[in-house]
């Protein structure tokens, strides 16, 4: 298969820094709490991935046409007007667990939240660890792209 670049791909950029200087004060704080959870469940660190996207992990995924493509295993992004995480949503037992998870909104691979302390937080982690990219792929972009 070849293997493209995406768009969005990894940086240097301090992790850190980039969390800091979110605006909003509660997304700020969000965002430090989800890189806390995202870091403990999966075991890895956090990388930028482009100028606003958090990662850990990496992960491969397949086009139609036989092409492939790289991603971060799973991801969050402190929006201006929400909070995005970049998940496996078509995944089962991701499924079963977001109705329990409080108010957010849905994409193919984008869980949107307006505000973490809205959330069962334990629901939140059990929908990370489900998330966690299996052998071989299997992350946020290889749900849908």
């Amino acid at each position: 298969m070849a293997r493209r670049e995406n768009k969005t791909l990894p940086t240097d950029a301090d992790v850190g820094a980039f969390i800091e200087a979110v605006p909003n004060k509660g997304r700020r704080e969000d965002a430090r709490l989800l890189l806390d959870m995202m870091r403990r469940v999966t075991g890895e660190e956090p990388v930028m991935w482009g100028p606003s996207i958090v990662g850990f992990g990496e992960t491969t995924y397949a086009f139609a046409d036989g092409g492939e493509g790289r991603a971060p295993g799973l991801a969050f992004s402190p929006r201006s007007n929400r909070m995005v995480l970049y998940l496996p949503l078509s995944r089962p037992e991701v499924q079963e667990k977001l109705p329990r998870l409080g108010p957010h909104d849905t994409g193919v691979t984008c869980l949107y939240l307006k505000r973490l302390d809205k959330l069962d937080l334990g629901v939140l982690e059990e929908i990370v660890t489900a998330s966690k990219p299996k052998a071989g792929g299997g992350g946020a972009a290889a749900a849908g792209g």
